[in-house]
């Protein structure tokens, strides 16, 4: 069991061109992928750094998940993603260790990846998600 690798660290941001902007400027990132995804209320841009990645997200909308943490935390770390092969018998492994799962079973995600989340009670107050290639 257990993840192969940090696939990339998510953060919230309020205006993404801004922030695709600074991160290229600053860090020398360049875009992998963009996508607008209507149904989670989500902006995202997937960025290279290096063998790296960040996952810049900009809400659509107040009424959802990036949306409130923006309005009750600002921008910043979102969540960590960790890359696994089987993202079902990692599930189950984690909700037999007891950990509080968001997302029982595998969902469609972001960039064509398999996702589900870990609520921040399970990793010390940190929203951890799991990716698997599709």
């Amino acid at each position: 069991m257990g993840a192969r690798a940090i696939h990339h660290l998510g953060v919230a941001v309020d205006d993404l061109d801004a922030a695709v902007d600074t991160y290229a400027r600053l860090f020398g990132a360049a875009v992998e992928h963009r996508a607008t995804v209507p149904d989670q209320g989500v902006e995202a841009a997937s960025l290279r750094l290096g063998d790296g990645r960040v996952e810049l997200l900009a809400s659509l909308g107040d009424d959802t998940p990036v949306g409130r943490f923006l309005a009750k935390r600002g921008p910043g770390m979102h969540h960590i993603a960790y890359e696994v092969r089987d993202l079902s018998r990692e599930l189950a492994h984690l909700a037999d260790q007891g950990a509080e799962l968001i997302d029982e079973q595998p969902r469609p995600g972001l960039f064509g990846l398999q996702v589900a989340f870990v609520h921040p009670d399970a990793a010390h107050g940190v929203l951890s998600e799991l990716v698997a290639h599709a």
